[in-house]
């Protein structure tokens, strides 16, 4: 999905950074996503292979994604092994979440 077309208008990061921005989110996908799920129409569960410097990666992209983009709510929840990541977005956003979770569909490292 390289087209850039569901990032919705209420999003404030520049226009020229949002490919560089999902380029990092993808990053992070194809090299430590082991889950996926949608519990709810309005959340995204993700879990994170864990590592070095991974916490701080994901709590970087998190703070800065939740800076320009004010729907999203993130809850991390670190452990051992695996980062979890949830995301919830509020009704008008589902279809945000939907496009994300598609992101995320092919990514899921064994």
């Amino acid at each position: 999905m390289s087209d850039l077309a569901w990032v919705p208008q209420s999003c404030t990061l520049p226009t020229e950074e949002r490919p560089l921005r999902v380029a990092e989110w993808d990053a992070l996908f194809s090299e430590r996503l082991t889950s996926s799920s949608r519990p709810e129409p309005l959340r995204l569960r993700l879990d994170l292979a864990n590592g070095p410097g991974i916490e701080e990666r994901v709590r970087d992209l998190v703070a800065r994604e939740s800076g320009c983009c004010s729907f999203f709510t993130f809850t991390t929840t670190p452990g051992e092994d695996l980062i979890g990541l949830h995301i919830a977005v509020d009704p008008a956003h589902e279809t945000v979440l939907d496009a994300l979770s598609a992101r995320t569909a092919d990514r899921v490292q064994e």
